[in-house]
């Protein structure tokens, strides 16, 4: 880049998929080692999660530390409510105390969330409020956890509609947006529990929609998750590892973008 040119904003769009989304950590390790400042963030579910981490102030190493000592335990709080199995009110809790109960206008660098609305169908973008009730509206996958009602809307899993909120970052003013996909269509389920099956199911609706969004990115990292499930949290050190890894294969491309924006 020329001396005294104008610096290109970045911004970076996790996405969804469960325990999958530690691997977001080790992309902004890698990133953030390699001196890469990052402008936006937005995140659909576990994506979310990870950003709002990132744009409360905790480094990556704490992040590191958060997700190596994740287990269910910390969002399993059984409900017979009919609109969910998980009441959503444990992992809610966590997120705020990880969030200091910060709002998202409040958050540096600026941080979008993403949630689906059921009643309408469409997306939903929340860039104000309470950092825990977004990002729990943006984790509840449908059936699964009870939805967030919220405005006159009744809000579930943001990847049902963008599994990778790569327009949402655009719009936000990003040059250059990275996209992160964590997801994996497993060919091979041997006896799957009912959240596998939702989460196949869901990665089944939005593969092709996920295909064309991805695309709108201009870099879009694929870390090598084949054997991860969505809901296993006792493998985080690897799929940090992976995450960091598909980041570092495509460092040279992302510094080139950097360096030949005008």
């Amino acid at each position: 880049m020329p001396m005294g040119a104008k610096k290109p904003t970045i911004g970076l769009a996790l996405g969804s998929g469960g325990a999958r989304g530690f691997a977001h950590i080790g992309v902004l390790k890698t990133l953030t080692e390699a001196g890469i400042h990052i402008d936006y963030l937005a995140g659909s579910s576990m994506g979310a999660l990870v950003a709002t981490m990132y744009g409360v102030g905790h480094s990556v190493e704490t992040m590191e530390v958060f997700a190596k000592h994740f287990k269910r335990k910390y969002y399993l709080d059984f409900t017979v409510s009919k609109q969910g199995l998980i009441a959503g009110q444990k992992i809610e809790s966590l997120i705020r105390l990880l969030a200091k109960r910060q709002k998202l206008e409040s958050l540096f660098p600026p941080v979008q969330v993403v949630a689906t609305d059921l009643l309408s169908g469409q997306k939903v973008v929340m860039s104000k409020g309470d950092v825990a009730k977004a990002v729990r509206a943006s984790l509840s996958i449908p059936g699964i956890f009870v939805p967030v009602q919220r405005d006159g809307q009744l809000l579930v899993d943001g990847g049902v509609v963008e599994r990778v909120p790569v327009s949402v970052v655009r719009q936000m003013g990003a040059d250059i947006v990275i996209a992160v996909d964590v997801s994996f269509f497993r060919t091979t389920l041997t006896s799957p529990s009912i959240y596998e099956i939702l989460m196949q199911t869901m990665d089944v609706m939005g593969r092709e929609l996920a295909r064309k969004q991805e695309h709108a990115g201009d870099i879009l990292l694929r870390p090598i998750l084949k054997h991860s499930s969505p809901l296993d949290f006792s493998e985080t050190d690897q799929l940090i590892k992976q995450g960091a890894d598909a980041c570092r294969q495509q460092l040279p491309g992302i510094l080139k973008l950097i360096d030949q924006w005008r």
